[in-house]
């Protein structure tokens, strides 16, 4: 008897791992490259202490250490781990993220994954691997959109290490990007991932202009910078947001047939140049961006460029609403009420 039940559950665990062997592969993948990266990491407080460091980098360090003091203090953000540590990229990108949607309508791709649940973005630490996915999503005949990021949370069950990267950045995107990572690690709903990023996005940047306030002052420089980035970001944002929108009334008018077609392509095509060319003149009719520039060889982007829009931007207003109205623009009873309103793993 014992013998016929060792017998299936070996039996039981190879059809498992045929049948989830690409998930296995990804997730062996994942992790070697995050323990790679672990591996030579170098804490914080030997970073200090190394006269080899140069003194700027030390300094954008410390800030970090106010900024996720801050956040604690002042946000009502969870006490981590996180940022304790340096890794050193030498100016190299670390992972790279996968979106995709279908040909005709503007609906994010979904990976699941066990226990976090599904994701409408695929992380790669090889950069081979990611390109290899990507060409299969495209032999589905789905859109796709890859590049690297600066960042990204392991929402508590590792300590994320400070970039070298991050420390270029100036003082208001430094401190929106470690609120926005920090906001993972206090609050994550499983298989929700447009309200988990609107709301790290919506900390990240309500929160940063308060820090700037508080260290810098009312008329630094940092919080103008700051602020008038904010500006054409969030326009930008929302122009994207009703491109969507638009998108959405053409693929309306296409029915549901997702085959390719000629015609449908050249009004895709026309109305996304249209969305993009109208971003020239975002603020004040001044003329603020060339898209000659940032889509180079005439390489229009696809649905897939639009779905960040939507699982990051798409519910600012309602937060900002809430915020302001119901909780008197009080960050920590604010986020109580989440974390009590929303399970988070």
């Amino acid at each position: 008897m014992i013998k016929k039940i060792s017998f299936a559950i070996i039996l039981l665990l190879a059809v498992a791992g045929i049948y989830y062997r690409d998930l296995i592969s990804y997730g062996w993948m994942q992790a070697s490259g995050q323990v790679k990266m672990l591996l030579n990491v170098v804490d914080v407080d030997d970073v200090m202490q190394d006269p080899t460091f140069p003194d700027s980098l030390k300094a954008r360090i410390r800030l970090i250490e106010e900024i996720k003091q801050f956040g604690v203090d002042s946000l009502g953000l969870t006490p981590s781990e996180n940022y304790t540590t340096f890794y050193d990229q030498h100016e190299k990108p670390l992972i790279w993220l996968i979106t995709a949607s279908p040909r005709y309508e503007i609906k994010p791709y979904k990976w699941s994954f066990p226990i976090i649940g599904e994701f409408p973005y695929k992380g790669f630490f090889d950069s081979t691997r990611a390109v290899t996915e990507e060409k299969e999503l495209i032999k589905k005949g789905l859109d796709t959109d890859i590049g690297d990021v600066s960042a990204w949370s392991t929402l508590g069950y590792l300590k994320d290490p400070i970039l070298s990267s991050m420390l270029k950045r100036k003082e208001g995107s430094l401190a929106n990007l470690i609120l926005h990572e920090l906001t993972h690690g206090t609050l994550f709903v499983k298989n929700d991932l447009e309200l988990n990023e609107n709301l790290a996005s919506f900390v990240g940047d309500q929160g940063a202009i308060r820090f700037l306030k508080q260290k810098y002052g009312l008329e630094s420089p940092e919080l103008r910078t700051y602020e008038y980035s904010k500006k054409y970001n969030d326009a930008y944002s929302k122009h994207m947001l009703r491109g969507i929108a638009r998108l959405d009334s053409l693929y309306d008018s296409f029915g549901p047939d997702q085959k390719p077609d000629v015609r449908k392509d050249k009004l895709k095509n026309n109305m996304i140049l249209s969305i993009l060319n109208d971003t020239d003149t975002l603020l004040s009719g001044k003329r603020t961006f060339t898209n000659k520039n940032r889509w180079p060889d005439n390489k229009l982007p696809n649905n897939a460029y639009f779905i960040s829009y939507q699982t990051y931007k798409s519910r600012q207003n309602i937060f900002l609403n809430e915020f302001e109205n119901k909780f008197g623009g009080n960050f920590k009873r604010y986020l109580a009420y989440l974390k009590e309103k929303y399970p988070s793993l």
